[in-house]
């Protein structure tokens, strides 16, 4: 059974984190999450509309995949699909890299230093949810900052004058002189949530790897193929949006300036209300043709960018 490493006493073992931290990590998943916003954020577009269409607020309605394509580009086009591409990368983007960095660095911590220990489910989710609530913490406001630009459908003429933007920093500032900074964590708690779907992913993504390399009867560090980290990358976030989708849908609907409900509570009794099951699975197609091959493509490029900067270093 895996241990933690001891340490001489509360504030030493605290400090020792810190000898783990590798920017490298940071770097590899900014690299990987950028790149796959940059080629994937129209579906990501399309999946928020469809979370927040709850048929009782005034917002385009699309009947499937092909209405909205269709209904963007002849409505708003091409640049549509790209509404709120700025603050998503800038989001994806450290949302990524500290992810990795944070879940490295605790990851490392729990194994001593030695990255050859198996940790076990157990771990590696307690180490992934931490990582998940530092980075929720830092980039809440940016998600919030995405979602109301993705939600600005070509007029405007529906929305009060302080709820339009021109951009990003727009967005920020007005989002802050109106709402305060409750209005830039609106959707937190929902996205608490979320913190589950990265703690089953990266459980998963870790033990799937873990298995395959003893397998081998090799090390669990050691480096595979494209193939397989493609392969393992889009079965863990199958079954993590598959098992936590709901959070997702509540989340858009809260940082929807249109939406109006009181609270999360109050969003989820009003979605089961008028909208039953299929309520909290809105927007779910799209977003697993989205997220699956992000998810392929980020941790791919995270995975070979990371290990040629570490190798980098030791040489």
């Amino acid at each position: 059974m895996t241990t933690m490493k001891s340490s001489s006493g509360p504030s030493n073992s605290g400090l020792t984190v810190f000898k783990h931290v590798k920017y490298e990590h940071l770097i590899a998943g900014i690299t990987g999450g950028v790149t796959s916003t940059l080629i994937l954020h129209p579906l990501d577009l399309i999946k928020i509309r469809f979370a927040v269409s709850d048929g009782r607020t005034s917002v385009p309605q699309y009947n499937g995949m092909r209405s909205a394509l269709s209904t963007i580009m002849k409505q708003e086009g091409f640049k549509g699909f790209y509404k709120g591409v700025t603050p998503n990368v800038w989001g994806s983007g450290s949302a990524w890299g500290f992810y990795f960095l944070f879940y490295s660095s605790i990851k490392t911590w729990i194994q001593g230093g030695n990255t050859k220990t198996p940790l076990g489910p157990t771990l590696h989710m307690i180490a992934a949810a931490e990582a998940g609530v530092l980075t929720l913490v830092m980039t809440n406001p940016v998600w919030v900052v995405k979602t109301r630009l993705c939600l600005q459908y070509g007029s405007e003429s529906d929305v009060a004058s302080g709820k339009q933007y021109s951009g990003m920093v727009d967005a920020l500032s007005k989002i802050y002189r109106v709402e305060g900074i409750r209005g830039l964590y609106k959707g937190f708690i929902p996205g608490m949530f979320g913190v589950s779907h990265g703690a089953l992913q990266f459980m998963t993504y870790e033990e799937m790897k873990n298995f395959y390399n003893q397998y081998r009867n090799l090390p669990i560090d050691t480096k595979l193929g494209t193939s397989e980290y493609l392969m393992f990358a889009a079965v863990s976030k199958l079954l993590a949006a598959a098992l936590t989708y709901p959070y997702q849908v509540v989340r858009a609907r809260l940082q929807d300036h249109r939406g109006g409900y009181a609270g999360t509570l109050d969003c989820i009794n009003k979605t089961w209300r008028f909208e039953g099951v299929e309520g909290f699975y809105k927007g779910l197609t799209p977003n697993l043709t989205r997220v699956v091959p992000a998810t392929m493509i980020t941790f791919t490029i995270y995975e070979n960018v990371s290990r040629y900067l570490l190798k980098r270093r030791s040489d």
